[in-house]
């Protein structure tokens, strides 16, 4: 699932995000959402969020499920 909606977007939730440092390169960093920082229901570029690992600050690129993990 993409992370261009909030509503998907749980606390805990295990995401893939790209962080403003590589957004060039399209790098993931992986980890669990801490806190979600964008206020409206849809971003086209993903929902921004901070991570639990490191307090890491990106948008969602993907929600991982069980299947994924």
């Amino acid at each position: 699932m993409d992370g261009k909606s909030r509503a998907a977007i749980k606390i805990d939730a295990l995401v893939d995000i790209v962080l403003k440092k590589d957004q060039r390169t399209g790098k993931l960093t992986r980890g669990h959402v801490k806190r979600i920082l964008t206020n409206s229901s849809q971003h086209p570029h993903g929902i921004k969020v901070m991570l639990k690992e490191g307090d890491q600050v990106g948008r969602v690129q993907k929600i991982l499920t069980d299947d994924d993990k």
